[in-house]
């Protein structure tokens, strides 16, 4: 007896050994044939060559797009309430046709990135619209709470971060003001943004007859295979007539009251027109898939008077859908340039194609210039970052680093005629795994408006020196080395 014992003591362990080098084994042949991005195998590889323990259970969690597909199949075949399928073939037919912008010097750019849009991201544009640029958190907020104020029918709110602090407070106040008067107020945070969101917090909403939902929730931290594919959106809604979306969430730091971060500076826009009704169609779809409510009708998707003459498509993107809608539309904007190319953004992690498109748009003459922060708020996506700066400078891409608090605001606006204002980061997280939403804007004035914060922001920066980059320590060349090669998962 004692015998067998010792025998299945030795022979389970290698048994196990055995049964998990084979399942790694089989893991490393599957990313291989998953055809991925070859810089993401070659990433993932090297963590399962490297660390196969951790590797595999990353893998198994994060990186199966077999889950992914499973998970987001459903959201696929929906459109939302309003299926645009006629209308996207009908202004297909126009930008084929170059009816659009007829008397425009960049129109054919500008054609060649509406018939993109309309082909990945499956939205239409819209004119009838009126935006306005909102430069600092202050002054969104103030101007979101106004609107919700003055709601008369619904409030519906999707954001990634949602804080339990003085603003998410006063926020929440406001809902349930709202929902007491008789308005149906929908909202859906992220279940890892809003993590630590008090039951209170969320009950209190709940008493009051709000609607409220966590998007795949995690409930074993840090171990599902919802957790790669987060909700990064930040949108607001006010019965079907104006709409928001850009960097802010829902926090006191995004208005300066946190001690941690005394400034900060991002980007939103207001909309009011008919784009509103895609922002919405965004919001619905996603609220059918967590609730299964089926939410629709004129009251959702009221009748538009004449409101203003911006032209304005929304783009979503994230893994409900077939295309990267919006890295696609970067690199076409990039390689499209004629004159300048201006880009703000809290991580720069770009993959090859987007960094190729920067550095062949610098070497051709085109000016590019790129804001980040020069103070970072999570260490390895900043050393990823920097390790960006050394090639992109030396092939004319002008680097400078914010220094006045946190920059987040998420921008790019090309030749004075195109302009990208929304939640998207500059990375891959953004371009592959998260869903995201920007507005394409084609408005000069717009254009106008946001270059004018480039410039004002340029004054609180300090351009990047290969000089400087010379003088790095070995220690920040070390962890820019290991975020470099984790940057296609970041």
């Amino acid at each position: 007896m004692y015998s067998l014992l010792q025998s299945l003591y030795e022979i389970i362990p290698a048994t196990i050994a055995y049964i998990f080098s084979l399942l790694v084994f089989l893991t490393g042949i599957v990313i291989f044939f998953e055809k991925r991005n070859p810089s993401q195998t070659v990433a993932w590889l090297l963590i399962l060559l490297v660390f196969p323990v951790v590797g595999f259970v990353l893998y198994f969690f994060f990186g199966n797009n077999i889950r992914k597909r499973a998970l987001f199949k459903r959201m696929k075949l929906d459109n939302g309430p309003i299926d645009c399928y006629q209308l996207i073939e009908s202004q297909k037919e126009r930008v084929t046709q170059k009816l659009v912008f007829c008397c425009d010097e960049f129109r054919d750019v500008k054609h060649k990135l509406i018939n993109l849009l309309l082909n990945n991201s499956k939205t239409p544009f819209t004119y009838n619209n009126k935006s306005e640029v909102l430069t600092y958190g202050v002054d969104a907020f103030d101007s979101k709470i106004e609107a919700m104020e003055n709601a008369k029918h619904h409030i519906h709110l999707e954001y990634f971060i949602v804080k339990d602090d003085n603003l998410g407070n006063k926020i929440k106040d406001l809902l349930i003001k709202k929902a007491k008067q008789g308005v149906k107020v929908r909202f859906i945070y992220d279940g890892l943004g809003g993590i630590n969101l008090g039951k209170k917090f969320i009950n209190d909403l709940k008493a009051a007859g709000v609607q409220i939902k966590a998007f795949l929730p995690i409930k074993v931290p840090f171990f599902s295979s919802e957790f790669n594919h987060r909700n990064h959106r930040k949108i607001l809604v006010i019965d079907g007539t104006t709409g928001y979306l850009g960097g802010l969430n829902i926090g006191d730091e995004y208005i300066n009251k946190n001690p941690n971060y005394p400034y900060w500076r991002d980007t939103h826009i207001k909309i009011q027109g008919e784009a509103v009704y895609i922002i919405q169609n965004v919001f619905l779809k996603n609220w059918r898939f967590l609730t299964g409510e089926e939410v629709e009708g004129k009251d959702y998707f009221p009748k538009q008077g004449k409101v203003g003459h911006e032209l304005i498509q929304i783009v979503p993107s994230g893994p409900d859908y077939d295309w990267e809608s919006i890295q696609q539309a970067y690199f076409s904007i990039i390689t499209s340039a004629k004159n300048k190319i201006y880009v703000t953004t809290p991580y720069l992690i770009p993959d090859e194609s987007i960094t190729m498109a920067l550095k062949t748009a610098a070497l051709s003459g085109v000016e590019v210039k790129i804001i980040v922060p020069g103070i970072p708020d999570k260490k390895i996506v900043y050393y990823a970052t920097t390790s960006y700066f050394e090639e992109l400078i030396q092939a004319g891409v002008k680097i400078f680093v914010y220094k006045k608090g946190f920059i987040h605001a998420k921008v790019l606006t090309v030749d004075n005629t195109i302009a990208s204002i929304g939640t998207a980061n500059f990375d891959n997280r953004s371009f592959l795994y998260n869903f995201e939403i920007n507005a394409f804007c084609f408005h000069s004035e717009t254009v106008a408006r946001l270059d004018l914060d480039f410039y004002n922001d340029l004054k609180e920066c300090e351009q990047v020196t290969l000089a400087a980059l010379e003088n790095k320590t070995l220690w920040a060349r070390f962890m820019e080395s290991i975020a470099r090669l984790a940057s296609p998962l970041l």
